[in-house]
């Protein structure tokens, strides 16, 4: 899975120097701090060419370890994967992040990186039976826009 989004009032969000993840990278293109956003890869088995991946919110997240924490005994040991279940395309966030920002979002077709596999999408069904879990944002859209409140109040990361 990928951690993305930000607390919904936007005081908490991702500051990463150099910024790794998509969401972020998106977000700061459309702020205009980056000319563009890379697509590494249009020629996967997917259905638009570009890899897929799960991205869970950070409050989803939060929820669930700390379900997790107060079912496990001490000295214990409980692995479960979390995400939605559902995954997006590169291209399917940065449309989302269009449609979030407003903004047009210029993109260009780089390299695939070397080891990037087509798909990685959780089953987190077992966490939903063992923690009574379940994701509340569950569409990628209410992801960015959390991510979008706090990038487009914080443009200069947590120095602003």
């Amino acid at each position: 899975f990928n951690a993305a989004g930000a607390s919904p009032d936007g005081d908490i969000g991702e500051d990463h120097d150099p910024e790794s993840h998509l969401i972020p990278l998106i977000l700061q293109t459309a702020l205009g701090q980056r000319r563009q956003i890379g697509i590494f890869g249009d020629d996967y088995q997917t259905p638009d060419g570009t890899c897929i991946r799960d991205y869970v919110h950070v409050d989803d997240l939060a929820d669930a370890h700390l379900r997790a924490l107060n079912l496990i005994e001490p000295g214990s040991n409980l692995q479960l994967n979390l995400g939605t279940g559902h995954g997006h395309s590169v291209k399917q966030v940065i449309d989302a992040c269009r449609t979030v920002t407003g903004h047009a979002i210029p993109t260009t077709i780089e390299a695939r990186r070397a080891g990037d596999p087509a798909e990685l999408v959780a089953d987190s069904r077992l966490a939903q039976r063992v923690l009574g879990w379940r994701p509340m944002y569950n569409d990628i859209e209410s992801i960015v826009e959390t991510a979008w409140r706090w990038h487009s109040s914080h443009p200069r990361g947590y120095a602003s």
